[in-house]
C-alpha cells in the first residue's frame, strides 16, 4: 500500500514531466488510495511544503551533499527534498522518522546504494547544523531573498526593482503562508447573516474582508456542503474587484472572455439579481460544463457558454460590457499555486504579452460607444498590467480610463482614483490575492461601426 510520503513523491515526479496544477494531481491520486485523513494532510502538505521552499531545499541540499545536485536523478532530488523538509518544517514528524522513510523511498526507487547516500545525508541535517542566515551574509541582496523565501531569483529581483525591496518581501513572505480560503455568499439564495445564524456555520471561525458578502476562513471542509448546495461560492475577494468595477446592471448584456472557471460570471449574475444576460465564453469544454453545473446549483439561469476562441469569438449582438480576465503570468497567486514560481519564464511572460493584446484589440472592436471594457489579470507585473493597457490606449484612442467609484468597497475608492484601476499585492491586505484590473469606456465608434 501507498504511504503518504510516496504520494506526495508521485506527485512531485510527475509535476517534473506533466503540465499540471499539483492540487489537481494530488486530488487525482489521493481518489485512488485508501490513507487516512492525518497521512492525506501529510501528504498535501508535504507536496505545497516542498514546492514553496524548493530553491531554499536544493541550497541546503548542496551544502551537504558532496556532488553536484543539478546532475542527480530527479527521484533522487525530490527524495532528498521531502526529507529535508520534515526535518526543518514539521515539528510533529521525528528527524529518524522523515529520514527512515525517505530511505526505504530510495532504496525502493534507486536501490542500496542510493538508500546509505540518502541516509547519510539526511542525518547531517538539522536544525543545528542549518546556519541560513551566515550562509548568505555574503550573497546579493536579490539573492538572500530568494533563497531566505525561495523564488526563483530573476523574478525577486524584478520585484525589487518595481516595488522595493520591503514590498517584494512582503509579497515573498504571504506567498509562502498557508493560504486562506475566500467565499462568497450568494445574495440570491440568503444573506451573510442568515448564513451565520445557521447553526452548521455559526460556530466555525471566519473573518469578513471588507467586500459586502464576502469572508475568509482557514476551514474549507465545513463550508463544503454550503458550497454544493449553492448557498455560497469559493472565491478569493480580489476576484470580485474586476466585477465590481465592472458594476453590471440588472437587465444588462455582458460578455465575459475567458470565463473559465467562472467564477466572475456567476457573480456578476448574483450582482445583476439574475436578470440580463451573461454570455461566458471559453476554449476548455470540461470547465464550461462545471460553469454550468455551479451555476445551477446557485440558481442562476441567466447565464450562456459558448465554447470559442475569445480572441475570434463574435456574439450575436453587441454586449453594453465585456469582462476579459486574460491569460497570465499568475504571479500574484504564486501562494496558492507554489509550482507556478518554477514554471515562469520571461520567454513565457512575453508570449502571455502578445496573447494579452490580441485578446484587447478583438474585445474593443465589440463594443458600442459608452460600452464598458474591464481588463484582468491574477499578476502584479507592470507589464502584464498598467503597461498593457498604456499600449492599448494608444493603440485605441477611442477608449479611456474611466473611474467609478460607487460600486467599489470604501478601502479600494481612493485606490483607483483617476485610472479606473486597482493593483492589489500579495500581502498588502489580509487574505487578498495579488490582481490587477482596469475599467476602460469606449468614447465613440470605432470605423467598422461608421462603415455599418
Amino acid at each position: 500500500m501507498i504511504t503518504a510520503r510516496e504520494l506526495a513523491l508521485n506527485v512531485l515526479q510527475a509535476l517534473e514531466s506533466e503540465d499540471k496544477r499539483s492540487d489537481q494531481l494530488l486530488h487525482r491520486m489521493l481518489q485512488h488510495t485508501t490513507l487516512n485523513r492525518f497521512d492525506r494532510a501529510l501528504a498535501t502538505g508535504i507536496v505545497n511544503g516542498v514546492l514553496r521552499y524548493r530553491f531554499q531545499l536544493d541550497f541546503i541540499i548542496a551544502r551537504f551533499y558532496h556532488h553536484k545536485l543539478e546532475k542527480a536523478a530527479p527521484v533522487m532530488r525530490n527524495i532528498f527534498r521531502i526529507g529535508v523538509y520534515q526535518i526543518l518544517f514539521f515539528d510533529k514528524v521525528p528527524d529518524w522518522a522523515a529520514v527512515n522513510e525517505c530511505v526505504k523511498l530510495a532504496r525502493k526507487y534507486k536501490g542500496e546504494r542510493m538508500s546509505k547516500l540518502v541516509n547519510g545525508v539526511l542525518r547531517k541535517i538539522t536544525p543545528e547544523s542549518v546556519t541560513l542566515d551566515e550562509w548568505l551574509k555574503k550573497k546579493s541582496p536579490d539573492e538572500q531573498l530568494a533563497i531566505k523565501y525561495s523564488h526563483p531569483q530573476w523574478l525577486v529581483k524584478r520585484w525589487i526593482d518595481t516595488y522595493g525591496k520591503e514590498q517584494t518581501e512582503a509579497a515573498l513572505t504571504y506567498n509562502n503562508q498557508v493560504p486562506l480560503f475566500g467565499f462568497r455568499i450568494n445574495r440570491l439564495r440568503t444573506s451573510i447573516k442568515e448564513f451565520f445564524s445557521n447553526p452548521l456555520f455559526e460556530t466555525i471561525p471566519y473573518e469578513t474582508c471588507g467586500i459586502e458578502n464576502f469572508f475568509l476562513s482557514r476551514d474549507f471542509n465545513s463550508f463544503e456542503p454550503a458550497v454544493t448546495e449553492g448557498l455560497c461560492s469559493v472565491q478569493n475577494p480580489t476576484q470580485a474587484l474586476a466585477c465590481l468595477l465592472l458594476n453590471p446592471t440588472p437587465g444588462s448584456t455582458v460578455l465575459d472572455l475567458c470565463a473559465a472557471p467562472g467564477g466572475k460570471s456567476t457573480f456578476m449574475a448574483e450582482l445583476m439579481q439574475n436578470s440580463g444576460e451573461i454570455t461566458a465564453v471559453d476554449r476548455y469544454e470540461q470547465k464550461l460544463l462545471k460553469l454550468e453545473n455551479h451555476s445551477r446549483a446557485l440558481g442562476i439561469t441567466i447565464i450562456k457558454t459558448e465554447l470559442a476562441d475569445a480572441r475570434s469569438y463574435i456574439p450575436e449582438k453587441r454586449p453594453d460590457s465585456i469582462l476579459l480576465d486574460v491569460p497570465c503570468s499568475g504571479t500574484g497567486v504564486l501562494g496558492r499555486r507554489a509550482e507556478l514560481r518554477w514554471k515562469l519564464t520571461s520567454a513565457k511572460l512575453q508570449e502571455l504579452l502578445t496573447l494579452q493584446a490580441e485578446l484587447l484589440d478583438h474585445a474593443a472592436e465589440l463594443l458600442d460607444k459608452d460600452g464598458i471594457l474591464v481588463y484582468a489579470t491574477c499578476s502584479i507585473e507592470p507589464e502584464e498590467n498598467a503597461l498593457q493597457i498604456e499600449a492599448f490606449l494608444q493603440r485605441h484612442p477611442d477608449f479611456v480610463a474611466d473611474p467609478v467609484s460607487e460600486s467599489l468597497p470604501e478601502a479600494f475608492r481612493h485606490a483607483q482614483e483617476d485610472k479606473g484601476a486597482i493593483l492589489t499585492m500579495p500581502g498588502q491586505y489580509q487574505g487578498f490575492d495579488g490582481g490587477f484590473c482596469q475599467r476602460l469606456r469606449k468614447t465613440r465608434p470605432s470605423a467598422d461601426e461608421h462603415a455599418a
